[in-house]
């Protein structure tokens, strides 16, 4: 069966990217493939503002070969937009018409602003963020937007970016304190006639695009982070202005071999950091957070879901995603171990106050993705969970909330716990250490309850009396003898972390 596919091509100043979507069988989304072609169609305008038909053909080249990928995946839709370098080309039209003749695929050449709202979209559909600014800072247009309750409130898109400006700022990848003060200068010429930038100090300044990408992954491996993800990585203004004081110093032969920095932007990630660094100045920012996601994800979402492309609940819709992209477990299983492990947590929270905040949300998370590993491997599921849902993308939680949630899910024993702890120092503390193995004894509890998979158990009372942790089954659908034996197994380990012996009573059991 061939599932919807949707192909999205992002023609932009730097580079040129194509995504295919695929919606599977179960309702998931995921992306199965994906190519980028180096453009710097930014770098190739002549004199008159044009782009010579030497780079027409290449597009074409590359346009077709994008083409043949989507047909190969019997891509049903393929959507193109063109952004800044063609927007601002003085032979756009001629371009344009020349691409959709020479490949049968018309490309949207889309306006700054619509750039920036569909950025927008991809940001606010991957992170659980309510106000901030957002910067995305292209090879050609720099857009920043401000966002309050989650809405889309002001945006402007900026006529220069990071190809832009290396070739105005920049000699041979270095930029002179001369060069420096003379960007920093057009960047804040250009603010000072969009009075709002300065109206809310304080939110954190989110950035999408390769600029920002590239920063988090040299500041990950500088300062060697444990946690192999760059979405939703916040970093502060002084960590980011020693990054680019020592980016500055570097000429370019030594600067490719900075970790985390690919070669194909070492001549242009100075002018770009350099933008970067402006703005968040100019809006007062309290922080930088790098989002992995933007306008390709923006459109995607706003062609398969036009009436209502914004998400209400990024974390649910993740969570489900994920879930739904490992249908191996039987859903009503799930289902009840999710129903059963949140009743547990609520019951036992009552004597437990020193739960985080969202250490419901965690568990919630964890009973529902906690076999997905099965769809590796049955027999070590509890590894195999733990790697996909650290690599998987848990929207709406921040790294170590992730790492959590895996490790509640695919907890075994205190002993593993402690080597995952060493393994994440310093992202783990001891506290967490306790946490994880209560949350994951607890949700081992809740799997216990339904061993059988046949949700025997139609309505459960818990209660704790005289150091035992009574579980009533009130309906119950045969004798539970199966869930029974394993919640005996679990008593010794689930009192030494609780200091409560779980036992099971059924109507016919006493």
């Amino acid at each position: 069966m061939i599932e919807q596919r949707i192909g999205i091509i992002d023609i932009g100043s730097n580079s040129i990217r194509l995504v295919v979507y695929e919606r599977t069988s179960s309702g998931a989304h995921r992306v199965i493939d994906g190519s980028k072609r180096s453009a710097r169609l930014s770098e190739q305008i002549d004199d008159n503002g044009a782009l010579p038909d030497k780079i027409i053909d290449e597009l074409v080249d590359t346009i077709n070969h994008f083409r043949l990928i989507c047909a190969h995946h019997r891509t049903g839709l393929v959507r193109a937009v063109a952004t800044a370098a063609i927007r601002n080309a003085t032979n756009k039209q001629h371009l344009l018409q020349r691409v959709e003749t020479e490949s049968g695929l018309p490309i949207e050449l889309i306006s700054g602003e619509e750039e920036a709202s569909y950025g927008f979209l991809g940001m606010i559909n991957s992170m659980d963020v309510k106000d901030g600014f957002l910067i995305d800072i292209g090879g050609g247009s720099t857009e920043v937007s401000l966002f309050k309750d989650r809405t889309l409130v002001q945006a402007v898109s900026f006529p220069f970016g990071c190809v832009s400006l290396t070739r105005r700022f920049s000699s041979k990848g270095a930029v002179s304190d001369d060069q420096l003060r003379a960007l920093e200068q057009l960047v804040e010429e250009a603010a000072e006639r969009e009075a709002w930038l300065k109206w809310s100090p304080d939110l954190p300044l989110i950035g999408v695009g390769g600029t920002i990408r590239a920063l988090g992954k040299i500041h990950q491996a500088h300062v060697k982070y444990p946690f192999e993800s760059y979405h939703n990585y916040p970093m502060s203004g002084s960590a980011t202005d020693d990054l680019f004081d020592m980016l500055r110093k570097e000429p370019l032969d030594k600067r490719n071999k900075i970790p985390g920095l690919s070669k194909d932007r070492i001549d242009i990630i100075v002018p770009g950091i350099a933008i970067l660094r402006t703005i968040y100045r100019i809006i007062g920012a309290s922080t930088y957070v790098i989002c992995g996601a933007g306008l390709r994800d923006g459109l995607f979402f706003s062609t398969r879901f036009p009436e209502k492309p914004k998400l209400d609940d990024v974390l649910t819709y993740s969570v489900n995603n994920i879930a739904a992209l490992h249908p191996e477990a039987p859903k009503q299983h799930m289902m009840q171990v999710n129903r059963i492990a949140l009743q547990l947590f609520d019951s036992l929270e009552l004597q437990q106050l020193f739960f985080p905040e969202h250490a419901r949300l965690w568990i919630d998370t964890a009973s529902i993705l906690y076999r997905i590993g099965a769809s590796i491997d049955y027999y070590d599921y509890t590894k195999h969970t733990f790697y996909l849902m650290i690599n998987s993308h848990i929207n709406g939680f921040s790294h170590k909330e992730i790492l959590l949630c895996a490790a509640i899910a695919s907890y075994k024993n205190k002993n593993r716990v402690r080597q995952l702890a060493a393994a994440y120092r310093p992202m783990l503390s001891e506290d967490d250490v306790t946490l994880i193995c209560k949350l994951g004894s607890l949700l081992q509890l809740a799997v216990a309850l339904d061993r059988s998979e046949t949700q025997a158990i139609g309505r459960l009372v818990i209660e704790n009396a005289g150091g035992k942790l009574e579980l009533r089954a009130i309906r119950a659908d045969g004798s539970l003898a199966v869930e029974r034996k394993e919640v005996d197994t679990l008593a010794h380990d689930f009192k030494k972390l609780w200091g409560l012996i779980p036992a099971l009573y059924a109507p016919d059991y006493r």
